[in-house]
């Protein structure tokens, strides 16, 4: 049976039947989640995919891949992740670890080039990235890793997100700035350095 027969079953009171849907796109919606939601948020997010899945399934058209529309909400959960986040964070520099401390105070000491790209291949890197990005708005975060981190084409971005091209790279470029300036209020800039 195909996704869309299951659908149709579901919808057709068989509530059953979305265990099957959950068992084929488990390790997709997985995968989504785990790449961008911290490690310790994946499950509890993932989960609430797959229930507002549920709950939407309805508004599903098969026009195209249910796992097209799958990958759609489950973006807009690690969204709305962030978004709440967001609304509640605090300076995401303090929540750096001890290493990511000492990696910042080294990088904003660090007065040549040549220092900064060592220092700036030490694992400590992500963690710094993660930081920069947890200052940015929940949307304009999932634009650029969308569009930078993992490389998508802006059309399929714009998709994923639900809004128009346009709107991607003005986000895009809004964010970028953004990120800028913040590594530049901290030391951190140069040509080859430009977020």
């Amino acid at each position: 049976m195909d996704d869309a027969e299951v659908i149709e079953r579901i919808l057709d009171g068989d509530r059953d039947a979305f265990a099957l849907l959950l068992k084929r796109h488990e390790s997709l919606v997985s995968r989504l989640v785990a790449a961008h939601v911290p490690a310790e948020q994946a499950a509890e997010v993932a989960h609430e995919a797959f229930i507002r899945a549920f709950k939407g399934l309805h508004r599903y058209r098969p026009i195209k891949p249910f796992r097209n529309w799958l990958t759609t909400v489950t973006l807009r959960c690690c969204k709305d992740f962030w978004r709440r986040a967001y609304r509640n964070k605090e300076a995401p520099v303090c929540d750096l670890s001890e290493d990511g401390q000492r990696w910042l105070d080294t990088a904003l000491a660090a007065r040549s080039n040549e220092e900064f790209e060592t220092l700036a291949r030490r694992r400590e890197l992500g963690e710094i990235l993660e930081a920069v990005l947890a200052m940015l708005p929940p949307l304009d975060r999932m634009v650029l890793t969308l569009s930078y981190l993992e490389e998508r084409p802006t059309r399929e971005t714009a998709e994923m997100l639900g809004i128009s091209v346009p709107n991607v790279k003005v986000r895009a470029f809004r964010a970028k700035r953004k990120l800028k300036i913040f590594l530049k209020r901290y030391g951190i800039q140069g040509e080859e350095h430009e977020a």
